[in-house]
């Protein structure tokens, strides 16, 4: 493990009160905010060493506020997502049936995705839950475009098997 991940593992041990406390501010509820906490201590114990982080503080409690705004949107996407699912508009109405049928297949595809590897899972939530392009998410992970690509294509193949209900 790196010194810079030490120190913020160390961090994130005394401030984790007070990070839980922000992020349950930023989400706005209890329920996702100790999967952010868990989100800070892996991405922690994954940060580079070749250059010192001047102030750990401070770039741990970014990474908190950026975690928990991210899982925020992620949050709202997915209910819009939901929403769009059953507003087909006035004159189609989906029978009991059909909605339980949907409500279900949404259920494994937002599972399946929450199993997908590591970094696809990432590159897939950030392009299609967050909206973020493949650009962006290229710049963002300092990866080419075309490995973006790649990723979010290995997670559409891998969630189009569990929208089958296989």
């Amino acid at each position: 493990m790196s010194s810079n991940a030490s120190t913020l593992t160390e961090l994130l041990i005394r401030e984790r009160p007070a990070l839980l406390r922000l992020v349950r501010r930023i989400l706005g509820s209890d329920s996702s905010a100790e999967d952010v906490i868990q989100a800070i201590w892996f991405k922690a114990r994954g940060v580079d060493g070749s250059v010192a982080i001047d102030n750990p503080r401070a770039y741990l409690y970014r990474l908190a506020t950026n975690l928990a705004t991210d899982q925020g949107r992620e949050r709202s996407r997915q209910a819009r997502l939901l929403a769009d699912h059953y507003l087909w508009g006035p004159d189609e109405v989906l029978s009991t049936e059909e909605q339980a049928m949907a409500q279900d297949e949404l259920q494994r595809v937002l599972a399946a995705a929450d199993h997908l590897p590591e970094p696809t899972r990432t590159i897939f939530r950030l392009n299609r839950l967050q909206g973020l392009t493949q650009a962006e998410i290229a710049r963002r992970r300092g990866v080419s475009v075309t490995t973006v690509e790649n990723h979010v294509r290995a997670a559409l193949q891998r969630l189009a098997w569990a929208r089958s209900g296989r």
